[in-house]
């Protein structure tokens, strides 16, 4: 079944310069290895549309069912030097949570406020 990521895992963020950085932690153990396989960095950056231009680097951290995002080139030059409002880190990693992902049914159970299907 295809779940956005709200439903897998919860997001955090930070940001510093024109560099943002987004954790994104699975809801569950069992749920970890889906974001491993399936929110690549190419597939970050493509599910954002050009909204960062720079380069992202993916780093797994296995110990706490996360992936660390460090995206350059992704706050229009800086909150300080940025026309744009709501530009910022957590805008980002807000945005992520609508990435859609393939889960097992036998996952179903691990989902969090997974809405009832018809």
């Amino acid at each position: 079944m295809k779940v956005k990521l709200q439903h897998v895992a919860h997001a955090r963020s930070g940001d510093k310069g024109d560099t943002s950085n987004i954790a994104v932690f699975a809801y569950a153990p069992e749920l970890y290895p889906l974001l491993v396989e399936q929110l690549t960095a190419e597939r970050f950056k493509a599910f954002y549309g050009g909204a960062i231009r720079g380069e992202i680097l993916r780093y797994p951290v296995e110990a706490l069912h996360a992936i660390n995002f460090v995206c350059h080139g992704a706050l229009g030059g800086g909150v300080s030097r940025s026309l744009c409002l709501d530009n910022y880190g957590k805008s980002l990693s807000a945005a992520v949570l609508g990435f859609e992902l393939e889960v097992p049914d036998a996952l179903a159970p691990k989902l969090v406020n997974l809405p009832a299907r018809a």
